[in-house]
């Protein structure tokens, strides 16, 4: 490891915990040669139902990968709740910061993946945009006491930006669904996690990138300075740390069967890394190769690979 890499090592770690404050949404996945244009309709090759939600997965792949994890989110009052308890519980995911809303549902994700492992994603966020933070009490309290704070941007971006003020730890925000970002919630990040489409979003550039050049000119076109990592899919990953040189890493070539949850599983893995005190360039190594052997399988949750995998 370089001594550049080296020295993207975050302050000394206390419990190796991660506290992820996202979405929680049922998914239905649709298998199809191709996602339909518009007006047009095609004939499915099969379809499933499982759990996920960039949050519930973002967890269980920072568990998975070996922290101590706590979610904090929103349930409805239907029977995808119980059947996300069961999860957590069997995970060893902590829910004590879980809410139940009585009057409304849990989020969905309706998921197109293509004849290339390519997925489409339409969210109902249901009763994640319903997920808030007390100004005291329990939830500040453990986001205080947490190595890593995870979000993603499926929940409001004013809760996440409490969460971020409360946390003494490292603040990672994977900015997706991607759109321009408060700057108040953008100057209390640490670490802003993209793909290049959500780059592109997030700095209002007109196109996405094509090539590293175009990524670190526009990582450069943000305000406030946060380590920016891009991911690029089969291209692998970049860390942009703020006036350095951007540090490469390369995927290994597989063939993919479906895209769904890579991105949340190279985030989780990342966020568990830095929690077990290893540098960002150590973890963000280990979340390429997580996110490309779940890329390798079925569905978000269950592609979700184990430390002892890797």
């Amino acid at each position: 490891m370089s001594e550049q890499e080296q020295e993207l090592k975050f302050p000394a770690i206390r419990t190796g915990k991660v506290v992820v404050v996202g979405s929680l949404n049922e998914d239905l996945v649709v298998t199809a040669i191709r996602a339909p244009g518009p007006g047009e309709t095609l004939m499915a090759a099969g379809h499933s139902t499982g759990l996920g939600g960039k949050g519930a997965n973002q967890a269980v792949a920072a568990r998975r990968m070996g922290a101590a994890v706590e979610m904090l989110g929103t349930l409805g009052e239907d029977p995808v709740a119980s059947r996300f308890r069961t999860l957590f519980q069997t995970e060893g995911i902590e829910t004590g910061l879980l809410s139940r809303d009585p009057d409304g549902y849990t989020g969905l994700a309706v998921i197109v993946v293509d004849a290339a492992g390519e997925n489409r994603i339409l969210v109902s966020p249901g009763v994640n945009a319903a997920t808030t933070i007390a100004p005291s009490g329990p939830a500040i309290e453990k986001l205080a006491q947490a190595d890593v704070v995870l979000a993603q941007l499926e929940v409001p971006a004013e809760t996440i930006a409490r969460a971020f003020a409360a946390a003494q730890g490292v603040r990672i925000l994977n900015a997706a669904p991607a759109g321009p970002l408060p700057p108040e919630l953008l100057s209390s990040v640490d670490v802003l996690v993209v793909n290049e489409s959500e780059l592109a979003a997030v700095t209002g550039s007109a196109t996405e990138a094509k090539d590293l050049a175009e990524v670190a000119e526009q990582a450069s076109r943000l305000e406030t300075k946060p380590i920016i990592v891009v991911t690029r899919g089969a291209a692998g990953c970049v860390i942009i740390p703020p006036g350095e040189k951007p540090i490469t890493f390369d995927a290994q070539r597989v063939e993919a069967i479906d895209t769904t949850g890579a991105g949340d599983c190279f985030c989780g893995t990342m966020a568990a890394q830095l929690a077990l005190g290893h540098p960002l360039a150590e973890a963000v190594a280990l979340g390429v190769r997580a996110a490309t052997l779940s890329a390798t399988r079925p569905g978000a949750i269950a592609s979700l690979p184990y430390l002892s995998e890797l």
